[in-house]
């Protein structure tokens, strides 16, 4: 027998897993259409109310931002101790599982794509929503779309915090001390999506633990061995001095002269 949430949505299968939850595959018969579910069970005791704060401010957050480039928040709905954010449904790859099925892309492709995120990125920024999470598992990749995904980490800009919000590989360095909440912070992990994109691998070691990640972080990133004319870009963004780093306006303006030089 098919589940229906909230007297609306049936379950139809799992497609996937966020920071935060399951994502379903579901049908609307209200609107007669596909949607997709993100399930977050509230855990027991005093933990729930917290749990179901951060599910709404993250369902009130993406559903604010409107853009082509950000999966679209229908509704959210409460049900059997469980959160459901209902988003527009998307035929699609991540570019994690792209990368895992293709191998590193050419410059001139992560250029192209880089473009379309970085917009979807001011546009969030613009809203004073940080990402915090930006990473290829969190890039959906349809048609002529590139969608930044999964707001389960996402806050107020200059939210401070004491812990750690995010995934290591993509983490920038001040985010280590709390300093997680600012646009430099997403610019760094955008930078370091771009990397794994162009170049198959992180831009520092693979790291198990916190403290090598601390360690990691230390060092200068691997030298790019594909990006080509990516490099600059690649090394602005990847400073540790946030104070440094490579900004959107001028991110963009860089990687447009990379899409330029290389249909010359």
């Amino acid at each position: 027998m098919s589940t229906i949430v909230a007297s609306r949505y049936k379950l139809v299968s799992p497609v996937g897993r966020g920071a935060t939850g399951v994502v379903w595959r579901a049908y609307d018969l209200l609107l007669e259409r596909e949607v997709a579910l993100k399930e977050i069970a509230l855990p027991p005791g005093p933990e729930a109310a917290e749990r179901r704060r951060r599910v709404v401010r993250e369902a009130r957050m993406a559903a604010r931002l409107s853009h082509r480039g950000i999966v679209t928040v229908h509704n959210l709905a409460e049900e059997a101790e469980r959160l459901w954010i209902v988003m527009e449904f998307l035929e699609a790859l991540t570019l994690h599982d792209t990368l895992v099925q293709a191998g590193p892309l050419p410059a001139d492709l992560v250029a192209a794509m880089g473009r379309r995120l970085l917009e979807a990125l001011r546009h969030a920024h613009d809203g004073g929503v940080i990402h915090r999470d930006i990473k290829p598992a969190n890039i959906m990749l349809t048609g002529d779309r590139v969608v930044l995904a999964d707001f389960g980490f996402a806050a107020p800009e200059g939210t401070a915090s004491t812990s750690m919000r995010g995934t290591p590989a993509f983490i920038a360095p001040e985010a280590l001390h709390g300093r997680g909440g600012t646009r430099e912070a997403d610019m760094w992990s955008f930078g370091a999506t771009l990397y794994m994109a162009v170049e198959g691998r992180t831009p520092f070691r693979t790291v198990t633990s916190m403290a090598a990640l601390v360690e990691a972080l230390r060092e200068p990133a691997r030298a790019p061995r594909r990006a080509g004319p990516l490099e600059p870009i690649l090394r602005g963004l990847l400073r540790k001095d946030p104070r440094a780093r490579l900004s959107a306006e001028r991110t963009s303006a860089m990687l447009a002269d990379v899409r330029c030089f290389s249909a010359a």
